[in-house]
């Protein structure tokens, strides 16, 4: 199936690791331009390693997109470098849990400075140049804390949902200029972050770290959870001409493990 990738400049936030450096690897396989973001210049360099290693490059823009300014001075770095974005992927931030007790005014601020804004100031950033070419597409991945609540991640769910109504009326907005703007889901997947939440929970319970994959990925009816790659691909899909007619979409990745109409 030809997703007429090739040569389309994209633009991955959050593109030095996990399933952001996993949506670069998979468009510069389709023969895309791609530049990642990230705020950790190491990150950077690490992902574009790894990319060259792979047979393909990157170009690298460090910056911070909690803020509205940086962002858009790196969609300009990034268009001087490829030309004008065609294809917008988010997938910076993160919203830290905190046990209900524990929440507070700022909790609530960072989190939608980590997820909602990172998402938000990309989007502002690229959409005039996209509203002027009337064609382009979006694809915000989001996460499932935003359809179903958790008592330690209410803020970070709370950006999500704000997100996915957010990419619902982007798509709305702007459809008649050609713009399509979709969002995914993803639940539990093989990333540093997951890794990283299983190396604290294990030294919290005295559980091994098996044991408590194995718990998770036992109440997912597919019985495992999400490669990054598997998140890419669906990017993929959304993004390309294959899929000019869907937009306003939300597609949920976890595995089947939250089953909704």
């Amino acid at each position: 199936m030809d997703l007429e990738l090739e040569g389309k400049v994209v633009l991955v936030t959050g593109g030095s690791k996990g399933i952001g450096l996993a949506c670069a690897q998979a468009f510069a396989n389709e023969g895309a331009k791609v530049a990642i973001i990230s705020r950790d210049s190491a990150n950077l360099e690490v992902a574009r390693r790894a990319l060259r290693d792979a047979g393909r490059d990157a170009h690298a823009v460090a910056a911070d997109l909690r803020d509205a300014g940086s962002a858009a001075a790196a969609v300009r770095d990034a268009e001087a470098a490829l030309g004008p974005i065609g294809i917008l992927v988010n997938s910076a931030g993160a919203a830290k849990r905190h046990p209900p007790a524990e929440l507070n005014a700022q909790a609530w601020r960072d989190a939608m400075d980590a997820k909602f804004f990172t998402y938000i100031h990309a989007i502002d950033a690229v959409l005039p140049g996209m509203i002027a070419r009337e064609c382009g597409a979006i694809v915000n991945i989001i996460g499932t804390g935003g359809r179903v609540a958790s008592s330690v991640h209410l803020p970070g769910g709370s950006a999500n949902a704000a997100l996915m109504l957010a990419s619902a009326g982007l798509a709305n907005a702007w459809g008649h200029k050609g713009i399509r703007v979709n969002a995914i889901n993803p639940g539990a997947t093989l990333t540093d972050r997951v890794r990283g939440r299983l190396d604290a929970e294990s030294a919290n319970t005295g559980k091994s770290i098996e044991e408590l994959r194995r718990r998770t990925e036992n109440a997912i009816p597919l019985g495992r959870m999400a490669r990054p790659e598997e998140i890419a691909d669906a990017a993929l899909f959304l993004a390309s001409a294959r899929a000019s007619y869907v937009t306003g979409a939300l597609l949920t990745m976890d595995g089947g493990l939250t089953p909704l109409s």
